[in-house]
């Protein structure tokens, strides 16, 4: 049982992990993990294996990856490793609005608060997008670290106003003014 508390813990930590304003009621919720199977060490050392299609929600936090490994130490998880083509992760911010990332790997090193996103990563959120091969990301600092390994890495920030600019008037066609002629009737 004390595995499940520690997974709980792990991936409970994720919860802030792309967003400084991930929805804090989320921590508070009960958390549930669903496998197609679950093996490994449950005290102590070792890794915990989850395969066959992971699912992890917590309020509006929602992990789908094809296998995660939570590693313990001490009987403590240290570290989650979500794999997949591809991992993903939504969830809804204190604001309302909506954050989804994606990769390949997530890693999340619990002792370090560190995030490792790999392989063909992906963060939406109304802040932008974040797009590249791999991005670092401390939680406890905010520091980002994207780049570095060969590949582009693009960010796409909306603009603040989104309100459509408004349609350009016509010009104004000049009106005929009919200047009565000698002889005419009006």
């Amino acid at each position: 049982m004390k595995i499940f508390y520690a997974t709980a813990l792990a991936l409970g930590l994720m919860v802030p992990a792309l967003t400084v304003q991930a929805k804090t009621s989320d921590r508070n919720q009960e958390m549930t993990i669903d496998s197609g199977a679950q093996d490994g060490m449950i005290m102590g050392d070792g890794v915990m294996n989850l395969t066959k299609g992971v699912v992890i929600t917590q309020g509006t936090l929602e992990i789908r990856a094809d296998s995660a490994q939570i590693h313990i130490k001490g009987g403590q998880a240290e570290r989650a490793v979500f794999t997949g083509k591809q991992a993903t992760m939504k969830q809804e911010l204190d604001d309302g609005s909506k954050m989804n990332a994606r990769a390949d790997s997530i890693d999340y090193n619990i002792t370090t608060e560190t995030i490792v996103l790999t392989g063909n990563y992906r963060v939406e959120s109304a802040q932008g997008v974040n797009t590249g091969g791999s991005m670092t990301y401390n939680t406890r600092t905010g520091q980002m670290n994207s780049g570095g390994d060969g590949q582009r890495v693009r960010t796409v920030i909306p603009p603040k106003n989104k309100a459509p600019a408004a349609a350009a008037k016509p010009a104004a066609t000049p009106t005929r003014t009919t200047v009565p002629t000698a002889g005419s009737k009006k």
